[in-house]
């Protein structure tokens, strides 16, 4: 417990936490996202309605605008969309589908792409060159194109039903493979500068292994850039599940989705069904601006150059 304390009291005096108070949009974002996380968490105490329980919905209750407008019902106070699912309950689902997919993603990205960056970085030769062709690669492809191209093998090699029921997976698996080159590029060169220095040649003389140079040594040293680029990078996995679902290639219909409750929201726009569209889109404007701004902070506080 005194060792807890004393980190907390370490941390509370150190320039990050200065930093962090002294920055009213940081803490503005830092907000915004907890309180974005703490509704998907308990979404199934805030949300009214269970939108999952397809037996509970009415479709005499659809396209029902905001409460406070007239025929709107009070049950329903954002309204609802078009299959008569309450929308303020739709959007906090929705909201933890987009965070869970997303931070997956972020997390097998990070962990693929610092893991082949340190190997190429620090071993080189023909190793190296053959993992940066790859990012090479990887690169002349939009992050969209790779995740529609594993979407479309999913459903052609996949039964409907089967597909359905893994499309979060597939989801997931098309936003790492797309997103893990940033993070291999960035700790590679970082890694490049590393390991002339003198720490890991003394790791060396006494014998650590490469394995131990890598992990124990090299990536605390390459993990500050790494955490900057994955708090912008959660913003950028949302927004991709969210077009992906907007596409009509995401999760299913019935499953709550931003994306999907956009393209709907879209193709009743112009006939004064407004509602559907602009909540999730400010729900997830939200999400993604609080994230980029957090990152944004983050990477100016971990600066050297900036203090």
């Amino acid at each position: 417990m005194n060792r807890i304390l004393l980190n907390l009291k370490t941390f509370a005096d150190s320039d990050l936490f200065w930093s962090f108070r002294h920055s009213p949009v940081a803490v503005l974002a830092l907000a915004v996202t907890v309180a974005i996380l703490l509704a998907t968490l308990f979404a199934q105490t805030l949300a009214p309605f269970n939108p999952y329980d397809l037996a509970s919905l009415d479709l005499m209750n659809a396209h029902l605008p905001p409460s406070w407008q007239e025929w709107g019902d009070e049950r329903f106070w954002l309204g609802t969309d078009d299959q008569g699912r309450d929308l303020y309950s739709t959007i906090l689902y929705g909201l933890r589908l987009s965070l869970k997919i997303g931070l997956i993603s972020v997390i097998l990205s990070l962990v693929l792409g610092v893991t082949l960056g340190l190997v190429s970085g620090y071993v080189g030769g023909k190793l190296d060159a053959c993992i940066m062709r790859i990012c090479d690669v990887m690169l002349s492809f939009p992050a969209i194109l790779i995740a529609l191209l594993i979407d479309g093998i999913a459903r052609a090699s996949l039964s409907q039903q089967m597909h359905d029921s893994l499309a979060e997976p597939v989801l997931i698996l098309a936003i790492t493979l797309s997103g893990w080159v940033q993070y291999a590029r960035t700790v590679r060169g970082q890694t490049l500068v590393e390991k002339q220095k003198d720490y890991v040649s003394a790791a060396r003389l006494i014998g650590a292994s490469p394995v131990s140079i890598l992990f124990k040594h090299l990536m605390p040293n390459v993990m500050s850039s790494v955490l900057v680029l994955a708090t912008v990078h959660v913003g950028t996995a949302v927004i991709t599940e969210a077009t992906l679902s907007f596409l009509g290639v995401g999760v299913p219909p019935t499953t709550p989705s931003l994306g999907t409750l956009i393209r709907v929201g879209n193709e009743f726009l112009f006939s004064g069904e407004w509602w559907i569209t602009i909540f999730p889109g400010l729900a997830l404007i939200a999400l993604v601006l609080s994230v980029n701004l957090l990152g944004d902070w983050l990477r100016d506080a971990l600066n050297p150059k900036l203090r």
